[in-house]
């Protein structure tokens, strides 16, 4: 299954299991054990072994984090966007500053590689050394090659009681993120239909 890492970043907030909303960035803990999970996607972007979270980091992913939530929810309208933070977005011109901004706080320039025996290849080398700044600047890039590249039409809203997540829509009749927001969204409607039928049959004539 195909990962963007502009989608695991918004994807940290999500529904906790109990009815309400969780934040994988909430403590630097948390911040760094979503650093490591997200290993193969941030390979070559940040030291080898990975790093660890202060409280400045953790505030720059979620500021981050907050700015590409922002621009998600302008790609899914009309349709309604995620409810765990649809009252308190940025503005769309707000975020996006913020988002090119943190992309460019790391320089990077192309470098040519071109083996004896091969073709030519190329590469970013960053000319930043510290591993926090590379870090969000990467997030920032990865969101704005996602929003600027096909699969921004494809983004939805999983509209799933309780549900908060976005989602890449893999196929032409996919409605929810998974299956499981699917089985309760199923319930959900068969519920009504039938409150709806028993109080039609219980008005009176």
């Amino acid at each position: 299954m195909e990962r963007w890492l502009a989608l695991e970043l918004v994807s940290t907030i999500r529904h906790d299991g109990d009815g309400g909303v969780a934040d994988d960035l909430a403590t630097p803990q948390g911040t760094t054990r979503w650093i490591q999970e997200q290993e193969d996607l941030l390979a070559g972007r940040i030291p080898a072994g990975g790093l660890a979270a202060d409280e400045d980091l953790r505030l720059g992913i979620t500021e981050l984090r907050q700015a590409v939530r922002t621009l998600f929810a302008r790609v899914v309208s009309p349709a309604p966007p995620s409810p765990a933070d649809a009252h308190r977005l940025m503005t769309a011109d707000r975020a996006v500053a913020h988002l090119n901004t943190a992309a460019a706080r790391e320089p990077v320039a192309p470098q040519m590689d071109w083996p004896l025996e091969g073709v030519p290849g190329a590469r970013l080398l960053s000319a930043e050394n510290d591993p926090h700044v590379r870090l969000v600047a990467a997030l920032a890039r990865a969101a704005i090659d996602f929003l600027s590249g096909p699969q921004r039409t494809r983004l939805r809203s999983c509209t799933a009681p309780r549900c908060v997540r976005y989602f890449v829509k893999s196929h032409g009749r996919q409605e929810w993120c998974k299956p499981s927001c699917g089985n309760r969204a199923r319930a959900a409607r068969h519920y009504r239909r039938r409150r709806t039928a028993a109080d039609g049959a219980s008005a009176p004539p």
